[in-house]
C-alpha cells in the first residue's frame, strides 16, 4: 500500500537549548500548514515548499506562569490553534494573513520564460503565504491537559482531575459544565441496563482520546491502563446522555488512534502490540478486529523488547497506519494489519559493519497532504539522560524529519482493482510495472485507435484478452518504468490525488487540485488543458478510469456549481469543447468502469448505473452516458465516507450453467460494495418473470433489479475481479479476488461440475478459500495464477562517509530505500484448499487449465513441499493428514516423479521415510524414471536409495543405471555413476564424492582425445603453424583426472567390476559396428580402447563382414559414398601411372545429411561444379558414362545438391561474383577469372569434385583417430576398413605391409582378403564409385594373395617414391591447400599438389610413421 522512497529529509531547525527545541507536530485539516511546538515557541511551517513561514516565542515571564507548551490543535477551517501548556492553560492563537499581495518564496523565473505570472492563482499556488500570529485567548482550566481534540465548532479538552471541558473556539464555555467521568455509566454492551458500572474512582482521568465522526464517539485511554468508547446516547453532549463501552481484557492502554473510514480504534498497549476494536453494530459492543504485533520469527531479538506504544497516526486516506514505541522504531501497517515497513530489523537498525543502531526515537508525528510525507519530531537516544553538552552534538539534537512515501493507486482510486497492472503514485512521480510500452504494444494492442475498437470491446467473451498485457511484459524485469508528472501541471496543481492507467498500460491520467492531464507511454508526452480556466473551474471528486480511448471522471463544475460525470477523448485536444457532459444529482464519492458500464456512487448513498458508448464510427468520434439504472442503499449504509470502493462485476453465486441466457448474464450480474470493510454483494433478482427482450441495444433494455444485500467477507482492503472470459481458465477468471490484510488474501472460487454434468444439490456453486501471502497484493494476474506486488528493500551508504560526519546527516542514519517489484504463485494455495475440503475433482479441473504455465511444476513441489513440511514435524499426530492425498493428486500428472524427487532432495533426511509412506516406495519410483527414459531423475532417486538402503541395494540400482545410461550415450552421468560406485565399494557410501569442477564436454561432440592422449596426423612439423602445437601430446597411458581414475586401486575389485560393465558395452558397440559411439565412449569415460582392442583383437575387435562395416561407416560418420567423375574420360591427371579420382556428391542414401558440410578449408565450390556439369554437352556425358560405368548411373549427375548457404571461394584470390555467375552464360568473365588462376575447367572441376566428395571435417579427424588407435592396437582388418572409407592408398598400404609380417596372425590375413574381395564385388554392383580406388590398390592385393608361406619383408610392397615437391611433402592435400590459401602460395601450385600428391603422401606417411617408437606417436590436429 504505502512504501517508503529515498533518504528522509531533515528540515533546518535552528540549533540551541533544550528549552528551543521541537516536541510537537501537528498538521492542519487541509494538511498545507504544521504547527510545530517548541517548549517556548509555536512555529507556522508550510508544506510545499517544506519552510518555516512564523515563529511565536512565548516572554520568559509568561512562559514561566503557563509552563512549557505540550500539544496544539488545530480549528477545523484553519483560522485558530490552540495550545495546551503544562499549569493547565489553554492559548487561543490567531492566524492572520498580511493584507496586500505578500508572500514568502516567490519563484523566479528567467526572462522570457513561458512560466509567466498571468495565470490565475498564480501566489497561492506556487508562493508560501505570509502569514501573523496573534494571541487572542487565555483559558486556565486549573488542572493539567491531557488530552485536545477538535470537535466540529468546539474543543473537547481532558484534564488530569477526571473531567471533560466542553470549550467554544471563541474560549468560552457558553454556560456548559465540566462533565467528570465517573458520573459516565460503562458496561460491555450498549443494550445492558442503564445503570451500568461507573467508573468509580477519584483519581481516573483520560490519559489520551480521539473523536470519531462516523461512530460518533469518543475512544479513550484510561490512567489505569483501560480503554473505553464514549458515545452520546442522544444528540445532546451532557453526563446525562454520555453511555461508555468497555472490552474487559484490555489492561495496559497508552494511546489512541481511530480510522474513520473504517469505524476502527487502534489502541497502542505497554506490551508493545496495537489493539483494533470495531463496534458492533447491533449490540454496540467493542469487538476486537485484529491485532498489529511484531512476531519473533521477523524480530527474534527486539520484538518483545520494544517498550510500551507511543503514538499511532492513520494516514489522511485512512489506509495505512503508522506505530512508533517507546524504545525507538517506527512500523507502517495496511488497515487490517498487514506490515508493510518496519525500522527495527535489517539495514534500519544494523551499520554495515554489523554494529547496532540506536533506533530513531519519535516524540511526534503527522501526516502531510494525501500521506506523501510523514513528519516526525525526533531525537536519538535517550532524552532523560541528556546534558547540554550532548544537546548540542546534531545527532542529540532533536530535529524533524519527513520521510517521503510513495503509495498504490488503489488506496484512493479503487476502480484501478480490474487492472493487471500496478501503479504507485509519488509526489510527484509514478512508478508502472508495464514496462516499455514499445515492448507492450501488440499488433492486437496497437488497433486501439481503429474505429473497430467499440466493436471489440463489445464481445468480451472472446477467448484470449486482447485487454491483458503479456505475462512477459508485466513480469519482465525488476525495475519500474518512472513516469515524472508534468511539473507545469505540478505548479498549480500539487498534490496529485487520483491517477489511472488503461488496460493496455500505454496511457496515464492524473488528477491534482484542479482539473486533470494525461500522458502517453508512446510518445512519452503530458497533454494539459489548453485553456487555463477550464482546469482551475473543475474539481475532481470521484476518481478517474479509462474506458478504451475515453477518460471517464466526476467533478465539481465550480463556476456552475453543478455536479457531473465527464467523458474526454484522449486523442483530441483537452478542452471541454471535445467532452461529454452529464449532469448529476449529487457529489460523486466513487467511480468505477466495468465493459461497457459506468457504476457511481453519490453522496446520497445512491448508486446509478450508465451505459457508455460511441456515438459514431471513427477515430474522433466521442462518447456519450445514458443512465441506465438507479439504487438507492440509504437503508444499508449509515454514512457514505464509509464506502472503499463500489464495482459492477459478473461475478454471482450462481455459475451460468444455471443461467438460460447466458451472454446477457454475464455482463453485470452484481455490485460489490466495500462497506467499512465489508464486502456486500448485490446481485440481479432473477425471481420475478424472465422476459427475452428483443431490442439489440443495453441502454434500451430494461434492467433487472437488485436483491438485498449480502455479506460475503470481513476485514476486506481491495477487491479484484476479471472483465474478461476465458473457457479454458474459467476457474481463475470467474473467481473473486479478496486482499485482508494480515490475514492474507481470499479467493471466491467457482465450482463447476466436470464435463458440463448437473450440479449436485447439496453443492455450493462457490466456495471462499483463505490463504496467505508473503507479498502485500496489488494486483491480480488471472490467467496466470499469479499476485504482483511491491516491497521495500533498503541500500546502506554510511560506509560512504566517516563515522563522525555520517551520523549527523540522515544518510548516515538511515538506509536509502527502494520499491521492488514482486510476485507470487498462489495457485499451490488453492489447489491445497481444495483438497482439504474434499474437492479433489475441482483441483484438478484448475490444475489441468493451468498445466501450460512454464512454472506449474514449480505449484506441485510447493504444494507437496509445504504439506509435508507442516505434517512431518507436528508436534500432535494428526487425524486426517492431507499428505497421500497431496501424493495422489501429482500423481494424475507426468511430472510426478520429478515433483516427488525435488521436494525430497530439499527437504532434510528426517522427514524422507514420512515423504516417501505416502508417495511410493523409491525404488519402484526409481524403476518408474527407467522404465520412462528419465536417467536424470533416476540419479537423483539414486541419492535417495543411498541414504535410505543399504550399499547392496545401492550398487544394484546403479548399475542398472549405468548400463543404461551407457546405452544412451549419456556420458555425463556415466561419470557421475563410475565415481558413486567406487564411493560404494569404498565404503564411502554416507558421502559420495563431489563433482569434478572441470566443465563437462557435450556427448554429442567430437572425441576429446586429445584430453588424455593424441596421435599425429602429420608426417612432419615443418609445414604446420605454431598455432596447431597447442594440442601436441605424447601417445601413452592417458593422463588427466580420467587416467589416475583407471590406474589407481587398479586391482580393487570394484575397479574390476566397473571394468567389466565398460568391456561389456565396449564389445557390444564393435559388434554392432558402432565405431563413432566407441570413440565417444572412450574419449569421454576415458577408457584405455588400445589395450582392450589388443586383448580382443581376434574376438570382439575382429570384422566379420567388410561391407556391412563400410556401409555402417559411410552412415555413422555422414561420410558421401564415391560417385565416378563426369569428365573421368577427359580428366589431364588420367595418365598410365596414377589415377586420382574427384567424386560428385549426390542424393544417395547417405547424402540427407550433408546439406550444411563443414568443408576441411572452407571452400565449397558445389555450385560451381554443378554449373560446369549443366555447360557440358550431353554428347560428352553420355561418351563419359558409356565409356565408363554403364547407363545406370546417370540418373546420379541430374540432380547434384547444391549448397547454396556457403558463398566462400577458393582460395583467396578467386572471386565468383554473382554478376558472373556461370549461370548467366556470362562465360568470357569465368574465362578470364580462370586464367588469372592458371587452371583449366577440368582441373578445377576435380578440385570441386574431391572436396565435395568428404564428408565433414569434424568426421575425417576422428575417422583419423580411429585409424591410429586400431593400428596400434594391431586390429588390421578396421585398418582396411577405415582406409577404404577415407580412400587412401597409403593407408591401404602401410596395413597390407603390417599384415604381411611374421606376428600377424594368419586367419587375421584370410579375413582381409576375404572381405576386399567381398568389397570388390559390392563395389561392382552398387557402388562403382569405390572401382577406380580399388583398382589403385588392386597391385598390393595381387601381392597380398601370392604371399607364400616364408617370411616376407614389408619393405617390398612400398611403391617407388616419385619425385617430391615441397608441397607434396604435406601432411594432406586438404592441408596444403588451406596453409597455400591462407598464406598467399600461388593456386596453380595449390591446385597441382591437392590433387596429385596423393601416392607420394602413402609413402611418406608409411616412412614416417614407421620411424616412431611404438606408443609415441606426435600429434598436432588441424
Amino acid at each position: 500500500m504505502y512504501f517508503l522512497s529515498g533518504w528522509p529529509k531533515r528540515l533546518l531547525w535552528p540549533p540551541g537549548s533544550l528549552a528551543e527545541a521541537p516536541l510537537h507536530v501537528q498538521a492542519d485539516p487541509q494538511r498545507a500548514f504544521f504547527a510545530v511546538l517548541a517548549p517556548a515557541r509555536l512555529s507556522i511551517w508550510f508544506s510545499r515548499p517544506s519552510v518555516l513561514i512564523i515563529t511565536y516565542k512565548e516572554a520568559a515571564k509568561s512562559s514561566a506562569q503557563f509552563g512549557p507548551y505540550k500539544q496544539a490543535e488545530w480549528r477545523p477551517d484553519s483560522t485558530m490553534i490552540a495550545v495546551a501548556t503544562a499549569n493547565g492553560y489553554i492559548l487561543f492563537f490567531h492566524i492572520v494573513s498580511t493584507r496586500g499581495d505578500k508572500y514568502l518564496y516567490e519563484p523566479v523565473y528567467p526572462k522570457g520564460s513561458s512560466q509567466t505570472k498571468g495565470t490565475p492563482h498564480f501566489k497561492e499556488e506556487q508562493c508560501a503565504p505570509a502569514l501573523n500570529l496573534e494571541m487572542k485567548k487565555i483559558l486556565d482550566l486549573q488542572a493539567p491537559i491531557m488530552s485536545l481534540q477538535s470537535v466540529l465548532e468546539d474543543l473537547l479538552v481532558a484534564t488530569s482531575d477526571g473531567l471533560l471541558h466542553l470549550i467554544h473556539w471563541e474560549g468560552m464555555t457558553n454556560g456548559r459544565k465540566a462533565i467528570d467521568l465517573c458520573t459516565v455509566p460503562f458496561s460491555v454492551d450498549l443494550q445492558s441496563t442503564r445503570a451500568g458500572s461507573f467508573l468509580g474512582f477519584a483519581d481516573v482521568y483520560v490519559r489520551d482520546m480521539e473523536y470519531c465522526a462516523t461512530l460518533d464517539g469518543f475512544a479513550v485511554v484510561f490512567n489505569d491502563g483501560k480503554v473505553g468508547f464514549i458515545t452520546p446516547v442522544s444528540g445532546k453532549f451532557t453526563a446525562e446522555q454520555l453511555h461508555g463501552v468497555w472490552p474487559q481484557d484490555v489492561v495496559d492502554g497508552t494511546c489512541v488512534a481511530v480510522n474513520n473510514k473504517y469505524r476502527l480504534m487502534a489502541f497502542g498497549c505497554a506490551s508493545g502490540s496495537v489493539q483494533v476494536y470495531t463496534i458492533e453494530n447491533t449490540t454496540g459492543a467493542m469487538l476486537l478486529s485484529h491485532k498489529l504485533e511484531l512476531t519473533a520469527k521477523q524480530y527474534p531479538d527486539i520484538w518483545n523488547k520494544t517498550g510500551a506504544v507511543k503514538l499511532i497516526r492513520w494516514s489522511p486516506d485512512n489506509s495505512v497506519v503508522t506505530v512508533t514505541w517507546e524504545c525507538g522504531g517506527l512500523s507502517l501497517w495496511s488497515v487490517f494489519g498487514a506490515q508493510l515497513v518496519c525500522t527495527l530489523g535489517g539495514d534500519f537498525a544494523y551499520r554495515s559493519d554489523g554494529t547496532k543502531k540506536e533506533p530513531l526515537k519519535i516524540s511526534s508525528m503527522s501526516w502531510g497532504a494525501e500521506g506523501y510525507h510523514l513528519w516526525v519530531i525526533s531525537g536519538f537516544g535517550s532524552q532523560n539522560s541528556e546534558s547540554e553538552a550532548d544537546l548540542r552534538r546534531p545527532t542529540r539534537q532533536p530535529s524533524i524529519l519527513l520521510f517521503p512515501f510513495l503509495k498504490s493507486v488503489l488506496t484512493v482510486n479503487p476502480c484501478m482493482s480490474n487492472q493487471e497492472q500496478v501503479l504507485l503514485q509519488g509526489e510527484d512521480r509514478l512508478y508502472l510495472n508495464c514496462g516499455e510500452a514499445s515492448q507492450a504494444q501488440n499488433p492486437r494492442g496497437s488497433s486501439a485507435h481503429s474505429p473497430h475498437t467499440p466493436g471489440r470491446e463489445r464481445s468480451p467473451f472472446a477467448d484470449g484478452g486482447v485487454e491483458s498485457q503479456g505475462l512477459s511484459t508485466l513480469l519482465g524485469h525488476r525495475h519500474w518504468h518512472v513516469v515524472q508528472i508534468s511539473s507545469t501541471y505540478l505548479e498549480s496543481n500539487w498534490p496529485i490525488r487520483f491517477s489511472a492507467i488503461d488496460k493496455l498500460g500505454q496511457n496515464i491520467a492524473v488528477v491534482g487540485k484542479f482539473g486533470f492531464a494525461h500522458y502517453s507511454l508512446l510518445t512519452k508526452k503530458w497533454k494539459l488543458f489548453g485553456n487555463i480556466t477550464q482546469e482551475q473551474n473543475m474539481i475532481v471528486t470521484g476518481g478517474l478510469a479509462w474506458w478504451n480511448d475515453f477518460i471517464v471522471l466526476a467533478c465539481y463544475n465550480i463556476s456552475d456549481r453543478q455536479e457531473e460525470l465527464r467523458v474526454y477523448l484522449r486523442t483530441s485536444n483537452l478542452d471541454n469543447a471535445f467532452a461529454h457532459v452529464t449532469k448529476a444529482q449529487a457529489e460523486t464519492l466513487l467511480l468505477s468502469v466495468f465493459r461497457d458500464m459506468v457504476i457511481v456512487f453519490r453522496a446520497d448513498c445512491s448508486i446509478c448505473l450508465y451505459s457508455i458508448e460511441r456515438r459514431a464510427e471513427g477515430p474522433s468520434a466521442p462518447a456519450s452516458l445514458h443512465s441506465l439504472q438507479e439504487v438507492s442503499m440509504s437503508r444499508y449504509i449509515p454514512h457514505p465516507f464509509l464506502v472503499v470502493s463500489v464495482t459492477l462485476t459478473s461475478v454471482s453465486t450462481e455459475n451460468g450453467i444455471a443461467l438460460k441466457m447466458t451472454q446477457q448474464a454475464r455482463d453485470a450480474e452484481s455490485i460489490m460494495l466495500n462497506l467499512a470493510g465489508q464486502l456486500i454483494m448485490m446481485q440481479r433478482d432473477r425471481s420475478g418473470p424472465q422476459i427475452r427482450e428483443k431490442e439489440s441495444k443495453p441502454n434500451q433494455r430494461k434492467l433487472l433489479p437488485f436483491c438485498a444485500p449480502v455479506v460475503l467477507a470481513q476485514s476486506v482492503e481491495n477487491v479484484w475481479t476479471s472483465s474478461r472470459a476465458n473457457k479454458q481458465k474459467r476457474h481463475l477468471l470467474e473467481a473473486l479476488w479478496l486482499s485482508c490484510g494480515g490475514s492474507g488474501m481470499k479467493v471466491w472460487l467457482p465450482l463447476f461440475p466436470r464435463d458440463h454434468r448437473k450440479p449436485h444439490s447439496f453443492l455450493s456453486q462457490r466456495i471462499m478459500l483463505p490463504f496467505h501471502l508473503d507479498i502485500y497484493p496489488l494486483a491480480v494476474l488471472f490467467e496466470d495464477a499469479l499476485v504482483l506486488g511491491a516491497v521495500n528493500d533498503t541500500l546502506l551508504y554510511d560506509s560512504l562517509c566517516a563515522r563522525s560526519s555520517a551520523q549527523e546527516q540522515p544518510e548516515g542514519l538511515f538506509p536509502f530505500c527502494v520499491v521492488e517489484r514482486t510476485s507470487q504463485i498462489y495457485l499451490h494455495h488453492i489447489l491445497r484448499q481444495l483438497l482439504v475440503r474434499n474437492l479433489g475433482e475441482q483441483a484438478l479441473l484448475l490444475a489441468q487449465s493451468c498445466a501450460t504455465l512454464p512454472y506449474f511444476p514449480h505449484v506441485l513441489e510447493l504444494m507437496l513441499h509445504e504439506v509435508l513440511e507442516e505434517e512431518a514435524t507436528s508436534r500432535e499426530p494428526i487425524p486426517d493428514p492431507l499428505l497421500p492425498t497431496v501424493a495422489k493428486f501429482i500423481t494424475e500428472f507426468p511430472l510426478f516423479l520429478q515433483t516427488v524427487v525435488h521436494c525430497a532432495r530439499k527437504t532434510e533426511y528426517a522427514l524422507w521415510n514420512y515423504l516417501f509412506a505416502a508417495v511410493g516406495n523409491p525404488k519402484d519410483l526409481f524403476e518408474e524414471c527407467l522404465m520412462a527414459q528419465d536417467l536424470d531423475t533416476a540419479a537423483s532417486y539414486l541419492l535417495i536409495l543411498q541414504n535410505m538402503e543399504v550399499p547392496a541395494v545401492s550398487r544394484q540400482h546403479a548399475t542398472l543405471l549405468f548400463n543404461t545410461a551407457l546405452e544412451q550415450g549419456k556420458w555425463g552421468l556415466c561419470r557421475h555413476m563410475i565415481r558413486f560406485l567406487k564411493a560404494i565399494g569404498s565404503g564411502e557410501s554416507e558421502t559420495p564424492p563431489s563433482t569434478p569442477t572441470a566443465q563437462e564436454p557435450s556427448s554429442g561432440g567430437g572425441f576429446e582425445f586429445f584430453r588424455n592422449r593424441s596421435i599425429s596426423l602429420s608426417q612432419s612439423a615443418e609445414n604446420v603453424p605454431a598455432s596447431k602445437f597447442s594440442l601436441q601430446k605424447t601417445l601413452s597411458m592417458p593422463t588427466g583426472p580420467s587416467g589416475k581414475r583407471w590406474s589407481r586401486d587398479s586391482d580393487c575389485a570394484e575397479n574390476m567390476y566397473i571394468d567389466m560393465m565398460l568391456w561389456r558395452h565396449a564389445r557390444r558397440l564393435l559388434e554392432e559396428v558402432r565405431l563413432r559411439d566407441l570413440g565417444c565412449f572412450a574419449a569421454q569415460l576415458g577408457f584405455e580402447l588400445i589395450s582392450w582392442l589388443c586383448k580382443e583383437r581376434t574376438r570382439a575387435a575382429r570384422v566379420d563382414n567388410f561391407v556391412v562395416a563400410l556401409k555402417r561407416l559411410h552412415k555413422d560418420f555422414l561420410w558421401p559414398l564415391p560417385i565416378i567423375p563426369a569428365a573421368s574420360i577427359s580428366s589431364p591427371f588420367k595418365n598410365g601411372k596414377f589415377q586420382t579420382v574427384g567424386e560428385q556428391l549426390v542424393k544417395s542414401q547417405s547424402a540427407g545429411p550433408f546439406l550444411n558440410l563443414e568443408m576441411d578449408a572452407g571452400v565449397s565450390v558445389i555450385q560451381r561444379s554443378q554449373s560446369w556439369l549443366d555447360n557440358l554437352s550431353p554428347t560428352h556425358h553420355e561418351v563419359d558414362l558409356a565409356s565408363s560405368y554403364g547407363a545406370h548411373m546417370q540418373e546420379a549427375f541430374l540432380s547434384p545438391l547444391v549448397n547454396k548457404g556457403d558463398e566462400c571461394s577458393i582460395g583467396s584470390a578467386t572471386d565468383l561474383t554473382e554478376s558472373s555467375s556461370v549461370v548467366d552464360g556470362d562465360w568470357t568473365v569465368v574465362d578470364e577469372n580462370f586464367s588469372t588462376l592458371s587452371l583449366t575447367q577440368s582441373e578445377l572441376e576435380h578440385i570441386s569434385m574431391e572436396l565435395a566428395s568428404k564428408g565433414p571435417h569434424k568426421s575425417q579427424v576422428q575417422l583419423r583417430y580411429l585409424l591410429h588407435v586400431f593400428m596400434e592396437a594391431g586390429c588390421l582388418d578396421w585398418c582396411v576398413v577405415i582406409g577404404l572409407i577415407l580412400r587412401e592408398s597409403s593407408v591401404i598400404t602401410r596395413t597390407l605391409a603390417a599384415v604381411q609380417s611374421s606376428e600377424v596372425d594368419r586367419e587375421m590375413l584370410q579375413n582381409i582378403k576375404a572381405g576386399l574381395r567381398a568389397v570388390d564385388r559390392w563395389a561392382s554392383t552398387d557402388c562403382p564409385g569405390y572401382k577406380p580406388f580399388l583398382n589403385i590398390i588392386k597391385p598390393q592385393l595381387q601381392k597380398l594373395s601370392e604371399i607364400t608361406e616364408e617370411q616376407v619383408q614389408p619393405e617390398a610392397f612400398q611403391p617407388a617414391a616419385l619425385g617430391k615437391t615441397p608441397e607434396q611433402t604435406s601432411p594432406r592435400a586438404e592441408e596444403s591447400r588451406a596453409c597455400a590459401g591462407h598464406s598467399g602460395a600461388a593456386p596453380g601450385e595449390v591446385g597441382a599438389s591437392s590433387v596429385a600428391g596423393r601416392t607420394e603422401e602413402a609413402a611418406a606417411c608409411a616412412d614416417d610413421q614407421e620411424t616412431f617408437p611404438d606408443g609415441t606417436f606426435d600429434c598436432s590436429v588441424s
